[in-house]
């Protein structure tokens, strides 16, 4: 069983982000979760979407993980819509499940982002940093991919194997 999970946060499934996510796996070391395949709704403060899909993932992932590394595109200069509801989704865990929550302490997170361009703007990163120190999680770092036409980029795919030996080890 792997204890390294990649949660996938691209309102597409089969475009960019998967060409990274399967780069990036190409061993099979990590588990893969994509979003899109989940129903998760909008955080509320009356908890309206109690009975979608974000418990029973956050239960199996704190469960089954210790590294949670999120991979989006950068949408207008952040994370993608799908990966914003999930993080907002966490403020369940901190008021609602308070106990499932504490269990985030002590695993650790990192960020995989990409775009059509080396582009990513400073400050992209500092919702994972602030999140996971936040949540009691070490953050592990991240790195931004980017493409060659339909092709990851030959420089990226470097940077993408240094942040992949820096996670297994």
């Amino acid at each position: 069983m792997n204890t390294k999970v990649i949660i996938q946060a691209s309102s597409q499934s089969n475009r960019n982000t998967q060409k990274v996510v399967n780069y990036v796996n190409q061993n099979n070391m990590f588990d893969v979760i994509d979003l899109a395949t989940k129903k998760i709704g909008h955080y509320s403060y009356e908890y309206v979407n109690a009975h979608d899909d974000f418990l029973p993932l956050m239960e199996d992932v704190i469960t089954k993980y210790d590294t949670i590394i999120f991979a989006t595109p950068v949408y207008w200069y952040t994370m993608s819509g799908t990966l914003k509801v999930f993080f907002d989704r966490l403020s369940d865990l901190i008021r609602i499940h308070k106990d499932l929550g504490r269990q985030l302490r002590g695993k650790k997170m990192a960020m995989i982002s990409n775009s059509a361009e080396n582009d990513r703007r400073n400050g992209f990163d500092m919702p994972f940093v602030e999140s996971a120190k936040y949540l009691g999680m070490e953050y592990l770092g991240d790195v931004h991919t980017f493409f060659c036409g339909d092709e990851i980029h030959e420089e990226a795919k470097k940077k993408i194997d240094e942040f992949r030996e820096n996670i297994v080890r």
